[in-house]
C-alpha cells in the first residue's frame, strides 16, 4: 500500500505540479521540513482571501503568491517580470510607459482587478491605446504579491470581479533578522540589453519591543532595449526615483499603530499611447500613504480588530515637445501641457471573532470599507485628455460579513455576504446603484492530504468615471466618443471547483509536495465594452486639412460611427488552472498552467482580453549547504488570434538563474532572461519584448544587536 500511495502522489505531482517556486532547507532524513521558515511557496501565509492568516495550500480557491525568494531569483525590472508564470494571470505593458496593467482570467481595466499596495487601492486610469487601468510600482519596493483569481475575495473591496492583486512592500523584517536591533542594506544591480542599473539603500531600527522604523531609497535608470532580432524598441527607457518609509508603534500587548508612505517619480519620453504622432515628455508622480491600528486581544478570541485609512494619488504630467499635424492644426505648440490626476481616499475597518457552537468552530469576520475617487484633468494642448479622461467623482461603499465554520478535520463551510453602494457624478451626469453579493464555499477532506471544494460567489463592479462620462472627439481620424450615464454595473456569477493536495514524506523523509487544481465558470451580466453607435460622423482622412476642402478630394472623406461604452447582456469566462511544487531539500521542481476561454454570449464572439494558454516550469538545485541555488525556468505560451489587430504566435522562453549567499550579510544573484534570444511579443503588449538580457545584483548588509 505504501508503494502504491507513493506512485499515486508521484503521478499527481506530474499532472498538478505548478506555479510558485519552492524553497526548503536541506534537512536530515529523519526530520521534516520546517514550514515556518524556508518553505514551499504554497505553504506561505496569505491574508488576502479571508483577512485572516491562512496557508495558500489551505485556501479554498485559486490563490498564488510571489515571494521574496522569487523576486531575488527573477531580478525583475518590471512587475510584469514577476507575474508571467502565475497561472491565470497576464499583464499588458506599453514599451514606452513604465505603467503596468494586470489581467486575471481574461478580465482587466477599470477596476475589474482590484490592485492594492499595502491595502490601498490603485485606481489610476488614462484613456488611450493602452490599458484602461494601470499602476506604477518598482519591483525593488515589493516584499511579496498575493494573487486571488475570481471574485472569491469580495470582502476586499468593490469591483474585483476578476480578482485581487495585493502588493505588500518591504519593511523592517526585510533587512533585520529576529534579535537584530539595527541594520543598513545596500543593493545594486546591473543588466544588459538596455535594462540599465539600479541602486537601493535601506535602513531600519528596532526600539526594543516598543517601535520600529524602516526607510528605503531607490534610483533606477533604463535605456531602450532590443528585441530578439536585435531591433531597438524606441522609447522603452525611463528612470525612477522613489522612497519608502514605515513606522510601527506597539503601545500595549497585541496592539500596533502603523504608518507608511511610498512615493515614486518616473520620467520618460514617447510619442503618446499610439507610439506615433506628437512627441511628449512625461513626468509621473505616484504616492501612497496609509495609517492603521490593529488590536489582537491575547485573552479574548472575539477581538481581532483591524483598521486602515489610506490615500493614493497619481499625477500624470505631459509636456508637448513636437506637435504633429493634428495638434498643430489645433494651435498646440511645444511647451503646452496636459495634466491628469486621480486621488483615492479610502478606509477598511473589520474585526474577526473566533468561537465555538457545539461541535462547530467559527471564524467570523465582519466590517465595512469605502473608497472615494476624484479625477481631475486639465488640457492646454488640444483638449483631448480632458475629453477622453473626464473629470468626476465616484464613491464605493461596502459592508461585509463572512463566517468560516469547521467541523472536525474533514469539513469546512465559508458563507459570506457583501453589500455595495456606489455613486458617480461629473459633466452634468450622475448615476448610482447597490447590490448584495453572496458567497458560499464547501470544502471536504475525504482522505488526509486531499481537500475538495466548490464555490459560488458574486462580484459587483460599478462603472468607472471614464466609462460613464467620456465625451469628445478622437484625434485623427476624428470620430465622436459619447457618454453613457445609463450604464449598469457588472455582476459576476462565479462557479468554482478545485482540489488542494498536500503530502509530506512522499519519497524520502522531509520532502514535500503541494498542488492546487481549479476549474471555474464566471458569467458576467451587463459586461461593459465599447461598441459602435449611430449616427456616424463625416471625417477627413488627411491630417490637418479642413473638412470643406477634404470633401472635394476623391476618397479623402468617409463616415465613421461614434463609439460608446455599453452593456453587453452576458459574457462568459471559463477555464482551468493548476500549480504546485515538489521540494526534496536538495532542490525543487515546479510547474504551472492555465487555460481560459471567454466570449460574448450575445454574439458568440471571443472577448479580446482573454490570454492564450500558458505553461511554465522551474527546476532548482541547492549546493554548498544551501548557500548556492542554480536553476532554469521554461515558459510556453500558445498562439492567439483573438485580437484581430495584433495576433501573436506561440513562443517558448528559457531563463537561467543562480543565487549565492556568502553569509547572512552578503549575497549575489545572477540571471539570464530569454536565453536563446527569442523574438516575441507578449499578449496585448504594444511592442516586441526584450531579447536576451543578463542581470546581476549584489546585496551587502550591516546589522547589530
Amino acid at each position: 500500500m505504501r508503494s502504491r500511495s507513493r506512485a499515486t502522489v508521484a503521478a499527481l505531482a506530474l499532472v498538478v505540479a505548478g506555479g510558485g517556486m519552492a524553497r526548503a532547507q536541506q534537512v536530515p532524513n529523519d526530520q521534516p521540513i520546517n514550514v515556518s521558515n524556508d518553505t514551499i511557496v504554497l505553504d506561505e501565509l496569505s491574508f488576502t482571501v479571508s483577512k485572516t492568516p491562512q496557508r495558500l495550500i489551505d485556501t479554498l480557491g485559486g490563490v498564488s503568491q510571489v515571494t521574496q525568494a522569487d523576486i531575488d531569483r527573477a531580478q525583475p525590472s518590471t512587475v510584469s517580470d514577476l507575474l508571467r508564470t502565475v497561472p491565470g494571470v497576464s499583464t499588458q505593458v506599453s514599451s514606452n510607459d513604465p505603467a503596468q496593467s494586470i489581467n486575471i482570467r481574461g478580465l482587466q481595466d477599470f477596476g475589474r482587478v482590484n490592485v492594492l499596495v499595502d491595502g490601498a487601492r490603485q485606481d489610476f486610469q488614462v484613456s488611450g491605446h493602452n490599458a484602461n487601468g494601470s499602476f506604477y510600482l518598482d519591483p525593488e519596493f515589493i516584499n511579496n504579491i498575493d494573487i486571488v483569481r475570481g471574485p472569491i475575495s469580495n470582502i476586499y473591496g468593490s469591483g474585483a470581479i476578476g480578482g485581487v492583486a495585493s502588493f505588500t512592500t518591504r519593511g523592517i523584517d526585510s533587512i533585520l533578522a529576529p534579535g537584530e536591533r539595527w541594520g543598513v542594506e545596500q543593493k545594486v544591480g546591473v543588466s544588459s540589453n538596455g535594462l540599465g542599473a539600479f541602486t537601493s539603500t535601506s535602513a531600519g531600527y528596532r526600539y526594543g519591543d516598543i517601535a520600529d522604523i524602516y526607510g528605503q531609497f531607490l534610483y533606477r535608470d533604463q535605456g531602450d532595449y532590443r528585441d530578439g532580432s536585435g531591433d531597438r524598441v524606441r522609447d522603452s527607457g525611463s528612470n525612477n526615483f522613489g522612497g519608502l518609509f514605515k513606522f510601527n508603534y506597539h503601545p500595549g500587548d497585541g496592539q500596533t499603530v502603523s504608518l507608511s508612505a511610498l512615493s515614486q517619480k518616473f520620467d520618460y519620453s514617447n510619442f503618446g499611447t499610439s507610439d506615433e504622432g506628437s512627441r511628449w515628455r512625461n513626468n509621473v508622480v505616484t504616492s501612497t500613504f496609509t495609517a492603521g491600528y490593529k488590536f489582537e486581544s491575547p485573552d479574548n478570541p472575539l477581538m481581532n480588530f483591524n483598521s486602515k485609512v489610506y490615500y493614493s494619488q497619481t499625477d500624470y504630467h505631459q509636456t508637448l515637445v513636437a506637435p504633429d499635424a493634428t495638434y498643430a492644426a489645433l494651435g498646440a505648440v511645444p511647451g503646452d501641457k496636459l495634466f491628469d490626476r486621480i486621488g483615492t481616499f479610502g478606509f477598511d475597518v473589520y474585526n474577526t471573532s473566533r468561537f465555538t457552537t457545539g461541535a462547530f468552530n467559527h471564524t467570523l469576520t465582519y466590517g465595512f470599507d469605502a473608497a472615494f475617487d476624484r479625477v481631475t484633468t486639465e488640457d492646454h494642448a488640444g483638449g483631448y485628455v480632458s475629453a477622453l479622461t473626464p473629470s468626476g467623482d465616484r464613491h464605493l461603499l461596502g459592508a461585509y460579513v463572512q463566517d468560516e465554520v469547521r467541523y472536525g478535520d474533514w469539513l469546512r463551510v465559508q458563507g459570506g455576504l457583501r453589500f455595495d453602494n456606489y455613486g458617480l457624478s461629473g459633466g452634468g451626469y450622475s448615476s448610482s446603484g447597490n447590490h448584495l453579493s453572496p458567497k458560499i464555499t464547501v470544502g471536504v477532506t475525504p482522505i488526509k492530504g486531499i481537500e475538495l471544494y466548490g464555490t459560488y460567489a458574486e462580484g459587483y463592479r460599478a462603472p468607472s468615471i471614464t466609462e460613464t462620462l467620456i465625451a469628445g472627439t478622437h484625434p485623427f481620424p476624428a470620430f465622436d466618443i459619447m457618454p453613457n450615464p445609463n450604464l449598469r454595473p457588472e455582476v459576476g456569477h462565479n462557479f468554482e471547483a478545485g482540489t488542494n493536495l498536500k503530502f509530506d514524506n512522499v519519497f524520502r523523509q522531509g520532502d514535500s509536495f503541494r498542488g492546487k487544481l481549479t476549474g471555474f465558470v464566471n458569467n458576467v451580466d451587463d459586461y461593459i465594452d465599447q461598441a459602435n453607435v449611430e449616427p456616424g460622423t463625416l471625417v477627413c482622412f488627411i491630417p490637418g486639412l479642413p473638412l470643406n476642402i477634404c470633401q472635394n478630394i476623391p476618397g479623402a472623406t468617409g463616415v465613421l460611427p461614434a463609439i460608446q461604452y455599453v452593456n453587453i447582456a452576458r459574457a462568459r469566462l471559463m477555464g482551468v488552472e493548476l500549480e504546485g511544487a515538489y521540494d526534496w531539500g536538495g532542490g525543487f521542481v515546479s510547474m504551472a498552467g492555465s487555460h481560459t476561454n471567454g466570449k460574448n454570449l450575445d454574439t458568440d464572439l471571443p472577448l479580446n482580453t482573454v490570454a492564450p494558454n500558458k505553461v511554465s516550469g522551474t527546476l532548482g538545485l541547492r549546493f554548498l549547504e544551501d548557500r548556492l541555488t542554480v536553476g532554469s525556468r521554461v515558459t510556453l505560451v500558445g498562439a492567439t488570434s483573438k485580437r484581430v489587430d495584433t495576433p501573436s504566435g506561440g513562443y517558448g522562453l528559457v531563463d537561467v538563474f543562480a543565487s549565492y549567499k556568502y553569509n547572512d550579510n552578503v549575497s549575489a544573484n545572477f540571471a539570464i532572461d530569454n536565453l536563446f534570444d527569442r523574438r516575441y511579443r507578449a499578449f496585448l503588449d504594444s511592442a516586441n519584448s526584450p531579447g536576451l538580457a543578463a542581470k546581476f545584483s549584489l546585496t551587502v548588509k550591516l546589522a547589530g544587536k
